[in-house]
């Protein structure tokens, strides 16, 4: 959308009314000689007066545009943070595919990330491995295009890698200076992998100041509780269990206002100044009648 002109010193028109106003009242007074039968003379310089007129009220229009200065104002904000740094850890295993489990989740962990404007977040899938599917990142369109594209059974059908996951998404952290990191981890079920011993990623976790919000999905006894309770104990984060759409929404809600970026900006404004046109065309045309006088 272009930026419409405005103008710096809108007042500065008003000298057109005291233009008006001088031409009216503030007329030189000269002494004459009349001639008898001088209608003729008159006739013939009333055009040229007329054309005069119009190019020094044309010029004194420029001159005074240019004093109101013309401008194309654009409003920058400079974000002084970098909000938070989230990894999203999602599950994708077999059991995932029941009733549509993973498409619900995938369409409300959209939602989640489309609200952290400000934050960079990384995406970390697991099934019978895991992997790191997106780094952390603040651009999330690609992110979101990428999400889009993972189904169950991408990374395996038949195990859960659920501490493996935990893990690696802790190494995206690694080199991250961020004041506010956190995980948000969402399981169906228990770890069955045994790759990584679960001391060692609630440890990684630890060691590099990550939240981590875990999250059950299904009814009890698909995931084991005790497990996700003490992940987000030891981290400083929380736990919660979601049997239906409903409430798995609601614990996105309450994370992303538990873990709200407070987010200050400077404000610049951006000028680009059109004065020298109108001062430009005022100068030639008071050029011109300078000309015109002394002809």
């Amino acid at each position: 959308m272009s930026v419409p002109i405005v103008f710096e010193h809108p007042a500065a028109f008003s000298l057109i009314l005291l233009y008006f106003l001088c031409m009216k009242f503030c007329r030189a007074r000269f002494e004459s000689i009349i001639f008898p039968a001088a209608s003729w003379m008159r006739a013939a310089g009333r055009g040229r007066s007329t054309i005069y007129e119009i190019v020094k009220f044309s010029a004194f229009l420029m001159l005074v545009t240019a004093l109101a200065s013309p401008i194309k104002k654009d409003e920058v904000v400079v974000l002084k943070d970098t909000g938070y740094e989230i990894s999203l850890i999602l599950d994708a295993s077999g059991s995932m595919a029941q009733n549509g489990k993973f498409d619900i989740v995938k369409r409300i962990v959209e939602d989640f990330v489309r609200e952290r404007k400000h934050d960079k977040i990384g995406l970390t899938i697991f099934a019978d491995f895991a992997y790191v599917a997106v780094p952390l990142t603040y651009d999330k369109e690609s992110l979101l295009r990428l999400l889009d594209k993972v189904e169950v059974g991408i990374a395996g059908t038949s195990r859960t890698a659920l501490y493996e996951a935990l893990f690696m998404s802790t190494k995206l952290f690694k080199d991250s200076h961020a004041k506010n990191k956190i995980a948000i981890l969402l399981t169906d079920g228990m770890d069955n992998a045994g790759t990584v011993p679960l001391d060692v990623a609630i440890n990684t976790a630890k060691k590099y100041g990550i939240k981590v919000y875990t999250i059950g999905v299904g009814q009890p006894g698909d995931f084991n509780p005790y497990v996700l309770q003490k992940i987000a104990k030891e981290t400083g984060g929380r736990y919660f269990d979601a049997d239906s759409v409903q409430k798995l929404k609601e614990v996105y809600r309450t994370i992303d206002r538990l873990e709200k970026s407070e987010i200050k900006g400077n404000r610049y404004v951006k000028k680009e100044f059109f004065y020298i046109w109108p001062l430009a065309a005022g100068l030639i045309l008071t050029l011109l009648l300078v000309l015109w006088r002394r002809r």
